[in-house]
């Protein structure tokens, strides 16, 4: 039985795989841009117009990069019999959002999506070997 718990977050994701008590970890990047806006400038004229960031653009993009990182991980963990989610923030309920959407057959296997603050790489192994 494929027993798979993944730690997500916007970052990276690290995938334990345990199969016969035998242990596989490795780890997905996530490849998405850190979107930092710099303010608006003014105009030279006392009352003139200013420059408005356009963040939708960004946003947009972000969601695109979000859903290629889900079918990375998707793809990886296609097999599984079981799978778990943890991680900090709300990308683990977007991963399963995805997987519900677009990947039914995965979502049927979760069995828990849970908070879990950042880890090591240790302390992610054992957390997925406590639950299963």
């Amino acid at each position: 039985m494929k027993n798979i718990g993944i730690w997500i977050d916007k970052e990276k994701a690290h995938i334990v795989l345990i199969e016969n008590d035998k242990e596989k970890f490795t780890t997905i990047q996530s490849e998405i841009e850190t979107f930092h806006p710099v303010g608006g400038s003014r105009s030279k004229t006392k009352w003139g117009p200013q420059d408005v960031i356009q963040d939708s653009k960004y946003l947009e993009r972000e969601k695109h990069q979000l859903k290629n990182y889900f079918n990375k991980i998707a793809e990886t963990i296609a097999d599984a019999d079981a799978i778990a989610i943890f991680g900090p923030a709300d990308t683990n309920s977007k991963l399963k959002q995805e997987l519900s959407k677009n990947y039914k057959q995965l979502a049927k296997k979760i069995k828990i999506v849970k908070k879990a603050d950042s880890m090591t790489n240790n302390q992610v192994k054992a957390l997925v070997r406590d639950f299963f």
